[in-house]
C-alpha cells in the first residue's frame, strides 16, 4: 500500500488479503470521505487462466472465485447513511484477459437449479490479447480462423457494501448490497450510491471486465484484473433524501437503478420501482404518475442472467426530465473533482 498524498491512495492487495465475501471480512483499511483509492484487483479467477489451452474444470479454483480488493471501512458511515463511490478511471492492468464456457454454468446451457439431461457444454478457454495502442481486446475462435478485434469498453463486475443483519454472502451474488451485479453500466464516469448497513460500510470491489455484453450470456466477460481509480464520499442521513434501498448509479446523461433476484422479471419489478420511486423523489410526483411517466421513456438493458440472483438495469435519460440534481448534484461535483485526478 503507497500512499500518494493526504488524500490519494493506491492499494494492491496480496493473494492473501483478497476477499471473496461481502460481510464476515475485517477491512483491509480506514478511508475518509473525500479520499481518492487507486486499486488493483485480480480477474474473477484469481489469474488462474492464463492460455487457451487452460480448462477451468483443471485450474479454476471455485472457493477464489470473484476476489474483491477491500473491504474499506469509510470513517463516520452509520446505517442509513448512503456511501458514494464515483469512478473516475479504469485501466486494464494486464496485457490479456480470459473468458470461458464453464460446464453447467452459463445462460444457454443446463445449471443445477435449471437441472436437464443433457452433457454440459465442452469446458473451453479463449484468451483476448490487449492491443494498447489501439485500445481493443482480439477474439480468436476456436473451430474457424475468425479473429476480431473489439474495442476495449471498461467495467467493474462486483461492487458492493456488507449486507444488513449480519449476513455474509459470497461475492458471486448480487443483491440490494449491490455486489455481483454484472452490469456494463458500473465504468468509469458512473456515480454509485449504495446504503449503507453497518457502521463503516465495509465496501469492495472488483471483478474487472474489459468487455462484457449486456446479460453477460456465457457467464463470463473479458475478465482481466483492472487498476481503478474512485472517490469516496459520504451522504449522512440520506434516507430522509431519498437514500437508495437497491442500487443507485448515475452518469451525464442518466439516472439508473439495479435490481437483483430470481426470476428475471422479479429483479427487473425492483429495478422498476426503484426508479419511480427516485423520479419520484426527485420531482415531486405522485408515484402512479411517475410509473406513467417512466413506462413511456425508459431502457432495461439486462445486467447479467447468470449469477446466483439475476440483474436487471432500468434508465431514464435526464435530458427529458426538468432539471433536478440528485443528492444536491453530487454526481457534477464529483466530476469535477476527478478532472483533477486524470
Amino acid at each position: 500500500m503507497i500512499s500518494w498524498g493526504m488524500d490519494v491512495v493506491e492499494v494492491i492487495p496480496s493473494p492473501d488479503q483478497y476477499a471473496f465475501t461481502f460481510g464476515g471480512v475485517a477491512p483491509l483499511r480506514t478511508v475518509r470521505p473525500g479520499t481518492a483509492l487507486r486499486l488493483w484487483s485480480d480477474d474473477a479467477f484469481s489469474g488462474a487462466l492464463t492460455s487457451a489451452t487452460d480448462l477451468s474444470g483443471d485450474k479454476v479454483d471455485l472457493s477464489r472465485v470473484n476476489p474483491q480488493t477491500g473491504p474499506f471501512h469509510v470513517e463516520g458511515a452509520e446505517p442509513g447513511d448512503t456511501l458514494v463511490l464515483h469512478f473516475v478511471a479504469m485501466e486494464p492492468a494486464r496485457d490479456w484477459g480470459a473468458s470461458a464456457v464453464m460446464p453447467f454454468f452459463g445462460g444457454l446451457t443446463s445449471t443445477e437449479r435449471t437441472a436437464m439431461l443433457q452433457e454440459p457444454l465442452a469446458d473451453t478457454t479463449w484468451i483476448y490479447e490487449l492491443d494498447r495502442a489501439r485500445n481493443t481486446v482480439e477474439f480468436v475462435a476456436h473451430h474457424s480462423d475468425l479473429r476480431l478485434a473489439l474495442p476495449v469498453a471498461p467495467m467493474l463486475g462486483t461492487v458492493g457494501v456488507a449486507p444488513a443483519g449480519g449476513e455474509v454472502r459470497s461475492s458471486l451474488v448480487p443483491d440490494a448490497f449491490g455486489g455481483n451485479m454484472d452490469t456494463p453500466q458500473m465504468r468509469p464516469g458512473t456515480t454509485c450510491y449504495l446504503r449503507v448497513n453497518v457502521p463503516g460500510a465495509l465496501f469492495s470491489l472488483g471483478d474487472g471486465h474489459y468487455r462484457q455484453g449486456e446479460g453477460e450470456a456465457c457467464g463470463t466477460a473479458v475478465e482481466g484484473a483492472m487498476t481503478t481509480t474512485v472517490v469516496v464520499e459520504l451522504l449522512k442521513g440520506a434516507d430522509s433524501l431519498g437514500g437508495p434501498a437497491w442500487p443507485r448509479l448515475e452518469d451525464d446523461a442518466s439516472l439508473v437503478t439495479v435490481g437483483s433476484s430470481r426470476p428475471l422479471e422479479d429483479a427487473w419489478r425492483i429495478a422498476q420501482r426503484e426508479l419511480v420511486r427516485w423520479v419520484g423523489e426527485l420531482h415531486g410526483l405522485h408515484p402512479l404518475d411517475a410509473y406513467q411517466l417512466l413506462s413511456q421513456v425508459t431502457e432495461a438493458p439486462i445486467a447479467n442472467v447468470v449469477d446466483v440472483n439475476y440483474s436487471s438495469v432500468v434508465k431514464v435519460r435526464t435530458d427529458l426530465l426538468p432539471h433536478a440534481p440528485a443528492y444536491g448534484g453530487v454526481h457534477a461535483e464529483l466530476r469535477a473533482r476527478a478532472a483533477t485526478l486524470l
